[in-house]
């Protein structure tokens, strides 16, 4: 199986995905056929190590698979996102964590919820997890779940924020997903009662953010060495352009021959709805520019051997939020140009697009104000500490 092969076969899917968006929203989660015909069509593999037979494409496949996926379906976009990144995050692990996924279950999806809201307590050979984690998108497809937490010493105090690889039969999934946008993505809450997570199910986020990961020997592919808050926003974000540009695609074919309902004219005449739809399309255009060159900077400095700079990290993640900011100042534009009648009911395209969009907007990757802090504290010359550069 080759890049193009994913990409041509993804693309063949979208008829199929656009026509289960009804169904996905009356599930609240992303319909199974959907999650195995893109199995089948190869793009959980597209980050996988070659090592577990994966693709370990160039970043910009696995975001052009992306992009056309969210375009037909905004929630099945968004979960296959977070599935889809998540056999990069599984590569950075010891080797013996990806022989515990994949050695058993070639077919093994990964989902996750990295805010730290359970507890975590060190004992012997690992730690013992419990709580409860919400948003992990696409978790009802998953089998294994990586989660966020944080490492106490004695007297309470965080001296650590790691990830813990845990197996389904250590979690139950909660389905109490049920909100205005993205309502197909299931992201539900994972609960977890005291299981047990040994040392090399763990990995900590210094390793990860100084690209000195276990799981770097044993995958010597480019694609390991780009920063874990690069390849992880990016995906959101692409997935978020991905929404808008289906949105403007439906709303100009839509606009061409509808008619004013107080003019009688056609819309498509209108000098206000041609100023709107550039501004539009030129806001997804920049989103989608930038995610690529940065995309394409960082990927080229990791096959050169050499780090990438806090300067480069920080300006991925300004363009990240910003992609986001601007996708949906786009469907925004569209939506005050489109009357009344995508507020009629929750099967027009434009409607859904603008409530999955300011859903998503809640994600902390598309926190706007901490990724231009990041980049305004570098240029002005401060030093940047935050694990999410």
């Amino acid at each position: 199986m080759r890049d193009d092969d994913v990409l041509a076969a993804v693309r063949a899917l979208t008829p199929a995905l656009r026509e289960r968006v009804a169904e996905a929203e009356t599930l609240r989660r992303v319909p199974g056929a959907s999650v195995e015909e893109l199995e089948e069509a190869g793009f959980f593999r597209l980050l996988r190590p070659r090592a577990h037979g994966g693709l370990a494409t160039g970043p910009d496949v696995f975001y052009a698979a992306l992009l056309e996926i969210a375009r037909a379906c905004g929630s099945t976009g968004w979960a296959a996102a977070v599935l889809g990144v998540q056999p990069w995050h599984l590569a950075l692990f010891d080797p013996r964590a990806q022989e515990d996924v994949w050695g058993t279950d070639d077919t093994a999806r990964i989902c996750s919820s990295h805010a730290p809201t359970g507890e975590v307590a060190t004992v012997d050979g690992g730690f013992r997890l419990s709580g409860r984690w919400h948003l992990s998108a696409g978790c009802d497809h998953a089998g294994w779940a990586l989660l966020g937490g944080l490492v106490t010493d004695g007297e309470g105090r965080p001296v650590d924020m790691r990830t813990f690889l845990v197996p389904r039969s250590d979690y139950r999934v909660d389905a109490v997903w049920d909100a205005v946008g993205l309502r197909g993505s299931g992201s539900n809450d994972v609960v977890v009662e005291d299981a047990f997570v040994p040392d090399h199910r763990t990995l900590g986020f210094g390793p990860v953010t100084a690209l000195r990961c276990p799981g770097h020997e044993a995958n010597p592919e480019p694609l390991y060495r780009l920063p874990y808050a690069a390849v992880f926003t990016t995906a959101i974000s692409t997935a978020m352009v991905g929404i808008a540009e289906g949105a403007y695609d439906a709303y100009v074919t839509a606009v061409r021959e509808r008619l004013g309902s107080s003019s009688g004219q056609r819309i498509a005449e209108s000098p206000f709805a041609q100023v709107r739809v550039a501004r539009a399309a030129g806001d997804i255009d920049a989103s989608r520019l930038q995610l690529s060159r940065n995309t394409a900077e960082l990927y080229a400095v990791a096959r050169d051997g050499r780090e990438p700079s806090t300067s480069l990290r920080a300006r991925a993640r300004r363009d990240q939020v910003l992609a986001t900011e601007r996708a949906i100042a786009a469907v925004d534009l569209l939506m005050e140009n489109a009357g009344g009648s995508p507020m009629r009911g929750g099967a027009d395209i434009l409607q859904r697009a603008w409530r999955d969009l300011h859903t998503g907007r809640g994600q902390a990757a598309n926190d706007v104000e901490r990724g231009l802090l990041l980049f305004g504290q570098d240029a002005l010359g401060i030093t940047v500490h935050d694990p999410m550069l």
